[in-house]
C-alpha cells in the first residue's frame, strides 16, 4: 500500500463563502471525509469498531495554514500521511491541493477513546493497518 491516500471532493455552493471562496471552516470537513474514506479503504468500519472493540476516535488537536482559496467546482485532491502513530493517537499530517497548488495543510490530532469517552490502545490490528501510512 501507498504511504500516502488521496482522496477527491469537489466544490460545491454550499462551500463557499459570500466571496465565493470555501469557507475556511470548510476544510476541516474536508479532512474529516477524509479520514473516514481513508479508513473505509483500509478496512476499518467505524460502527463495527465502536460496537465490537469499544474503540472511537475524536479530534483532540488541529493545526491548519491555508496557502491558497478553492473556489467554487475546483476538484480538490485530499491527501493524508501519519506523522506520528501512538499507542492511543495518530497525528495526520492532510493537505488540500486544487491541481498542482497547495491550499491548506492541516496536523490533525485523533485519540483513541471508548465509548464513555476514556482513552484506550488503538486496537491491535486497526494499528498495523495504520504502520503502512507512517511518513518516512
Amino acid at each position: 500500500m501507498p504511504s500516502e491516500f488521496t482522496w477527491e471532493v469537489r466544490v460545491y455552493y454550499e462551500d463557499t463563502d459570500a466571496g465565493g471562496i470555501v469557507y475556511y471552516a470548510n476544510y476541516l470537513k474536508f479532512f474529516e471525509r477524509a479520514r473516514t474514506e481513508w479508513l473505509r479503504a483500509i478496512g476499518v468500519g467505524q460502527q463495527e469498531l465502536l460496537h465490537e472493540q469499544d474503540a472511537m476516535f475524536v479530534v483532540k488537536n488541529v493545526s491548519a495554514d491555508y496557502h491558497a482559496p478553492a473556489k467554487l467546482d475546483d476538484a480538490l485532491n485530499l491527501t493524508l500521511v501519519i506523522e506520528k502513530l501512538g499507542r492511543a493517537s495518530v497525528v495526520f499530517r492532510q493537505q488540500a491541493w486544487c491541481g498542482s497548488t497547495l491550499l491548506n495543510t492541516a496536523l490533525v490530532k485523533v485519540g483513541c477513546v471508548d465509548s464513555a469517552l476514556r482513552p484506550r490502545a488503538l486496537p491491535d490490528a486497526v494499528a498495523e493497518r495504520m504502520r503502512a501510512y507512517v511518513a518516512n
